[in-house]
């Protein structure tokens, strides 16, 4: 039988708190996946009597038994050993390109997004908890932006600078492009406007039907209650 041609990356199998390859792997109720070093120092460090997961948040209590994950060890092992392919995409190559604020210095992944309440960039794996958590979830992603900070108008910058301002106090001042967030805040208030509009379009419409009697029955209810 023909075997499947499987294509796998490095970051595929690397952990979340160290993130170097899975040494000794333990998969924890949530279904997330960690060192098994990395995560029973991370609960240790825990100052509650329930212990979550660092990406989802999911808490567990009590604290879970750490099984190692030997098929997926075994896995890693070999991948390590023979086809395990680095993906250079990952990594910062060409001149320009916005580096991960939250990888080790000494190996920066690209930044996939930029967070404009965070004020900093992730890569495809440090992007994760703006996807899961939920209040992450709520902050505004764009694509990556180098020197983000900069990026903003004098009216956003206050409050981020130090004391007594400095070079970066200047370039916010003499900055002349488009804020980032004065376009995020736009944005915001032109889906509003819009929402806001098409109520009040669907509203005008079922007016007349309610003056003069008409009960929207059947097949017409979903319709409408679906454009609510």
């Amino acid at each position: 039988m023909a075997q499947a041609n499987i294509s796998v990356t490095e970051s595929q199998f690397r952990c979340p708190i160290c993130l170097d390859i899975l040494k000794d792997p333990v998969s924890i109720p949530c279904g997330h996946t960690y060192c098994m070093l990395c995560i029973r120092d991370y609960w240790d460090q825990a100052d509650s009597s329930s212990f979550r997961c660092p990406q989802c948040r999911e808490a567990f209590s009590p604290r879970p038994v750490l099984r190692r994950n030997t098929v997926l060890a075994e896995v890693v092992d070999k991948l390590q050993l023979s086809e395990m392919v680095t993906a250079p995409e990952l990594y910062l190559g060409a001149a320009g390109e916005v580096p991960c604020d939250f990888c080790p210095a000494g190996g920066r992944l690209r930044a996939l997004k930029s967070c404009l309440v965070c004020l900093a960039s992730f890569c495809e794996l440090h992007v994760l908890p703006h996807r899961e958590v939920g209040t992450l979830r709520r902050h505004k992603l764009v694509a990556a932006v180098e020197s983000l900070a900069e990026r903003l108008c004098a009216q956003h910058r206050l409050g981020l600078e130090p004391p007594g301002g400095g070079s970066e106090a200047e370039a916010a001042a003499g900055w002349t492009g488009d804020c980032l967030l004065c376009e995020a805040d736009q944005e915001e208030v032109h889906m509003v406007d819009f929402q806001r509009g098409r109520r009040q379009l669907i509203n005008a419409c079922m007016d007349p039907m309610q003056r003069t009697h008409v009960p929207l029955k059947g097949t017409h209810t979903p319709g409408w209650e679906r454009l609510l």
